[in-house]
């Protein structure tokens, strides 16, 4: 295997270095030169260079092949746990649509509206009659909520503006801004019908900005029974709203859920075996130690690495009346370990909210995703770091590491104008292009023609209500991918390929950094052993003994 790191190659030197000069220092000074020289050249050899150093195991490479084979298990069982739930919420959601607005079709809640004062009733009149109806026509096991030995009632609100006069035909309005809340509520299985409940519920179409109906229903999501876990039971508060504060003759219809996700109080499951669960949450636990055993030895390693930092500032600082640059100093902060710990942190807190879960402690099905989703995301990314142990593989590494900081200042140079032409797009296009009516919806349109994606469309959809707007917009939009797609991309992509050419010519080359000439000294290999430590002072043993025995052959060639 080749060497990982270009800061302990042996490179041929045409000066010297300020720590080369021999003729001043003494023999036990040059010996802990060369035994610093050698503990910094050990920190940075790869796990099976060290092996052949010191015949030490690389349990940390063993410890993250292992962590990344049962953290993925964990990720795919959970995923497959998460995905029920998902479309149980998704398919409840539907069944509510399909149960409570009058004449639904699959897929057109964008244009769902009614447009008549006597349509706005019937709909009303619809969803309070399936209501309280729910347990005749529902297939699934939907029930109302309780409030003791009560069901809990529906809460049909209107809200309008306390007074008003409006006469549109002679151009004149009274209106009074403070909004008035009247509501009525209805009980399941308690009222005489649907029209006699809003006999006494008048709407006031002329100054109503809103009605919205209210109510909760129960289910339990069995089908987690066949995958050896315990359901869950789920409150539904269903929100259908008419929206009408646009005052424009078109009333929108909306129906959305809250979702809460609760402990089943009693329950009793047969024909499963409780063990498969207890089997889970040990696994889980073995997630965890294993995370604690492997975030505890990337810490050691990421403390001594600040500890030989300390040592060669120090020793730089002494002997060669010199300050160690930055970039020097966070070679030895090695950022894969603090991608380590950052990784088996989240895995930790993600095992633990897992375990709370299943065992029906928590039902933060969400939070436990991120921090288990987000852990394994940056434990496969660490994967990366072995392949750096080949030299052709470290050359895409060493290029993102070097190219980073330039890449950063010109991302911030480009956002300025991304966020001009945001700007502009939405205060200018909003009113005639769907796309440009949110800053939200304006930045991912120009993400997406920045890709190449959607760009016909984005043309064609553009209304020629106002031929002026309309011809701004070619400009704008002509102007933007011509800028972005021909000019900053091209630069982004000069930025990577300037700095590949750089370190491909550095690998070959002479050292550039203080700490690689310190280190390009040492010419001993991994399997030479005199990289063995003594037990007793801790120091390397041979190296001692091999600068010894260098001095005197230097005195005996002397004489």
């Amino acid at each position: 295997m080749e060497e990982s790191s270009d800061l302990y190659d042996v490179y041929e030197t045409n000066g010297s270095a300020p720590w080369v000069d021999h003729q001043h220092q003494c023999p036990e000074d040059l010996d802990n030169v060369e035994c610093l020289r050698r503990k910094i050249k050990f920190y940075f050899m790869n796990p099976c260079e060290k092996y052949h150093a010191r015949g030490r195991k690389p349990w940390k490479l063993i410890l993250q092949i292992i962590k990344i084979a049962i953290i993925t298990i964990q990720l795919i069982s959970f995923g497959l746990s998460n995905q029920m739930v998902v479309t149980f919420k998704e398919e409840n959601l539907m069944t509510f649509k399909h149960l409570f607005l009058k004449d639904y079709v699959d897929g057109g809640m964008t244009t769902y509206a009614v447009y008549r004062q006597a349509d706005v009733y019937d709909h009303i009149d619809y969803i309070i009659g399936q209501y309280g109806r729910l347990h005749n026509i529902t297939v699934g096991n939907h029930e109302y909520e309780r409030n003791g030995s009560l069901y809990t009632p529906l809460s049909l609100c209107q809200k309008f503006y306390k007074n008003g006069t409006i006469f549109p035909g002679n151009q004149t309005f009274e209106i009074d801004a403070q909004v008035d809340t009247e509501c009525l509520k209805v009980y399941p299985m308690y009222h005489l019908s649907s029209r006699e409940a809003l006999s006494h519920f008048e709407l006031y179409f002329k100054r109503m900005l809103s009605v919205q109906i209210t109510f909760v229903l129960k289910a339990i999501n069995l089908q987690t029974v066949r995958h050896r876990e315990l359901p869950d039971c789920y409150d539904f508060t269903v929100i259908i709203t008419f929206n009408n504060q646009a005052h424009s003759g078109r009333i929108k219809v909306d129906l959305e859920n809250d979702v809460d996700i609760n402990e089943c109080r009693d329950w009793k499951v047969t024909g499963a075996s409780a063990r498969n669960i207890n089997l889970t949450v040990l696994f889980d636990c073995l997630i965890i130690i294993t995370c604690i055993t492997s975030l505890s030895l990337c810490t050691r390693s990421v403390i001594n690495g600040i500890q030989l930092q300390f040592e060669y500032t120090l020793y730089s600082r002494n002997h060669c009346a010199k300050e160690v640059s930055w970039s020097d100093k966070l070679e030895f902060v090695n950022g894969w370990y603090i991608l380590i710990i950052v990784s088996d942190t989240l895995t930790i807190i993600g095992s633990i909210l897992k375990i709370a879960i299943q065992t029906k402690v928590l039902t933060s099905y969400d939070v436990c995703s991120i921090f288990l989703g987000t852990g394994t995301m940056f434990v496969w990314i660490g994967v990366i770091r072995y392949l750096g142990y080949f030299r052709k593989y470290n050359i895409l590494i060493l290029t993102l590491r070097a190219a980073f900081p330039n890449v950063i200042r010109f991302i911030c140079c480009a956002a300025i104008i991304y966020l001009s032409y945001c700007f502009c797009g939405w205060i200018v296009l909003g009113p005639y292009h769907e796309k440009f009516r949110t800053l939200n919806t304006v930045s991912e349109c120009l993400f997406s023609l920045i890709n190449g994606d959607d760009m016909y469309p984005t043309f064609k959809n553009m209304k020629q209500k106002s031929s002026l707007v309309w011809i701004f917009s070619r400009v704008y939009l002509y102007t933007f991918v011509s800028l972005f797609i021909y000019m900053i991309l091209s630069l982004f992509i000069t930025i990577i390929t300037d700095t590949y050419d750089t370190i491909k010519q550095q690998q070959s080359g002479t050292p550039t950094s203080e700490l690689q000439k310190f280190l390009s000294e040492c010419k001993d290999l991994p399997n030479s052993g005199v990289y063995r430590l003594d037990e007793k002072n801790g120091c390397f043993f041979t190296c001692c003994i091999t600068r010894c025995r260098r001095h005197q052959e230097r005195l005996t060639s002397e004489a």
